[in-house]
């Protein structure tokens, strides 16, 4: 039984990750997945408050992993476990920083002249198709995948998962006490034929976390235009974060109608695997803290940083834990007001 409910909930995926950086270092059956790396960037900010995940994995996934978790402070009481094998395992080969591939696999293991995993056999890539309004994937949450107690939680953040998930967990977490919701979209979704559909997943967020890229599939065949495209999704939600893929942002506050640019802390980046994750987390963190969206985007943009310059999703609660504050303040000065 839960002693007292997690502060914050973080709802997505947990992955077992493989990943192939562009010097050939290869990094196998890392514990992973955007649930684990957005609650990460919220304990960056808050090491004393409880940070429950929700997800689904199969009995096949490794027990000690989901162990390491809970010994490391998060509460997985949300992590449901099924009774049959699920594919969670993801695969990523980097050729830049910004770039990877998921396809091919075998291949790239040769490229680099490394054996090829055995925990990969059997792999097979994600199929790039667009998601289903009626047909839940294996992957999907439902409302009985929420512990009743996570409700009594503050703060949530829904990670990627699907159209169906994102559609349904918003309204259920608002249920309970949390006051707090941020939602970073899948891309099977942002797709111009979903952009009617928008409106019910945007309504009652505290804030909209897209990629850039995530804004142009959404809006392709109306403008090129990323300030027309958040305005127009303003109408929705008041706060609205387009993370770009060098870690900067742009900030857009439907209320006052204001906009800010935030550049990348110069860190020195070894993988940006997991790094928009920890953005969000980090986002939610100082929101929380602040009600402000700029102090907010410069907390998950200093966790970002930090993120970036290891591998896996722990490297960064291993920092000197002055550093973060420190990043803050030299971050803040370089905010800039469009």
């Amino acid at each position: 039984m839960m002693a007292s409910p997690p502060h914050a909930v973080f709802v997505g995926l947990i992955q077992r990750d493989f990943i192939l950086l562009p010097d050939g270092r290869s990094f196998e059956d890392l514990i992973g997945g955007n649930a684990l790396y957005s609650a990460v960037g919220w304990r960056l900010w808050q090491p004393d408050q409880v940070a429950g995940i929700v997800a689904r994995v199969g009995e096949d996934y490794p027990a000690h992993r989901l162990e390491e978790l809970e010994q490391m402070g998060f509460d997985i009481q949300g992590i449901r476990v099924e009774k049959h094998p699920l594919e969670v395992r993801a695969f990523y080969a980097y050729q830049d920083l910004q770039t990877f591939s998921r396809e091919e696999v075998v291949l790239h293991y040769a490229r680099h002249r490394l054996p090829f995993p055995k925990a990969l056999m059997g792999y097979q890539p994600p199929l790039p198709y667009p998601d289903s309004r009626t047909q839940s994937q294996p992957i999907s949450l439902r409302s009985t995948d929420l512990p009743k107690g996570y409700l009594d939680a503050t703060a949530a953040h829904v990670a990627p998962v699907d159209y169906l998930t994102h559609n349904l967990l918003p309204s259920l977490l608002r249920q309970g006490l949390i006051t707090k919701i941020t939602l970073a979209p899948s891309p099977g979704y942002m797709l111009p034929t979903f952009l009617t559909d928008m409106a019910q997943i945007l309504r009652g967020l505290t804030a909209f976390l897209p990629t850039e890229g995530d804004l142009r599939n959404l809006f392709k065949e109306r403008t090129n235009d990323l300030w027309e495209m958040v305005e127009a999704l303003g109408e929705f939600v008041e706060i609205i974060v387009v993370r770009k893929s060098d870690l900067s942002q742009w900030v857009y506050d439907a209320r006052s109608r204001n906009r800010w640019f935030i550049p990348p802390y110069p860190a020195r980046t070894i993988s940006l695997h997991g790094t928009g994750d920890v953005f969000c987390g980090g986002f939610l963190a100082g929101f929380c803290e602040t009600y402000d969206p700029v102090e907010a985007a410069l907390y998950g943009s200093i966790a970002a940083s930090i993120a970036s310059e290891g591998i896996g999703p722990f490297y960064a609660l291993d920092c000197e834990p002055r550093l973060p504050r420190a990043r803050l303040e030299s971050l803040r000065q370089a905010v800039r007001k469009i």
